[in-house]
């Protein structure tokens, strides 16, 4: 999800789909988040591969390693950048440009999903479930809970819906609100359907995220569902990431795309889990 409060993931420095060497055009937001994985990957980044990898000027890419360093997620060196710190984990607001029309295919499954009547479902933070909240029906009978800033920003700022939001401590990687003031509310709450998001899914680890403290959060979140729906795109599939969330069998559903690997959907699936997989159509 765009996000409201970071106005630079919403900048594109062109308003054409290509540049002039024929590549396809990328946002600021784009090459950011494959800029934050090629350095998670590689431990490096060089200007003059960028250049070539996007198609765009040294100088645009110098002010965008340059945004980059001012948040404090890499340094800057001659001719390219290093790592500031860990970096196994994208900051959700250039995690948008990942994958962008796969997670659209998941949410749009996951809107069909959504029960008629009278329903309380809880979305966790994520780029996916951030999509998912701009993309709720508008029905007076759905009432939303999250811990994500931003879900609740994108969601009060468009009142379709009742909302709670959980109280807590604000992670600046995911902007969700974690630890017990949040899951003093939660334990308060009864959940019909839980959409979760997560860094990694698997047979034997279970639902995985990178914060031991967002994985307690979303721990109690799902733990007050009657069902709980993961959302994750094919990449997240047979992953496993530092903080488990839940075991594999407190999971009902999963909605992936075709990109996951068949062998990872086939243990899950023997898991007792439903799993259902979307086709992503090319974005035009």
């Amino acid at each position: 999800m765009a996000d409201a409060t970071d106005s630079v993931t919403s900048q594109t420095d062109s308003v054409t789909s290509r540049n002039r060497s024929g590549k396809k055009r990328t946002t600021r937001s784009e090459r950011m988040s494959e800029m934050l994985r090629v350095l998670r990957e590689t431990g490096s980044l060089k200007v003059a591969e960028l250049g070539e990898r996007f198609g765009v000027s040294s100088a645009t890419l110098r002010r965008d390693l340059a945004v980059l360093e001012e948040q404090r997620l890499l340094t800057r060196t001659h001719g390219g950048a290093k790592p500031q710190g860990a970096v196994d984990e994208v900051p959700v607001r250039y995690r948008d440009g990942r994958s962008r029309e796969a997670k659209r295919a998941i949410v749009r499954q996951a809107v069909r999903m959504l029960p008629s009547g009278s329903h309380v479902i809880a979305l966790t933070g994520g780029s996916t479930t951030s999509e998912l909240a701009k993309q709720l029906p508008s029905r007076g009978d759905l009432t939303v809970v999250t811990n994500a800033l931003n879900i609740a920003m994108e969601l009060a700022l468009h009142p379709r819906h009742k909302l709670v939001v959980v109280g807590g401590v604000a992670r600046p990687q995911s902007y969700e609100l974690v630890g017990p003031w949040a899951e003093q509310v939660l334990a308060s709450i009864s959940i019909g359907t839980a959409f979760i998001g997560v860094d990694g899914i698997d047979a034997v680890a279970g639902i995985t995220t990178h914060d031991e403290n967002e994985a307690r959060t979303n721990r109690a979140m799902l733990s007050r569902a009657k069902r709980v729906v993961v959302m994750a795109d094919g990449s997240k599939l047979g992953q496993a990431t530092l903080a488990r969330i839940a075991d594999i069998q407190d999971v009902h559903e999963v909605v992936t795309d075709l990109s996951a690997d068949p062998a990872a959907v086939a243990a899950i699936r023997a898991a007792g889990v439903r799993v259902t997989v979307v086709e992503v159509k090319a974005a035009k």
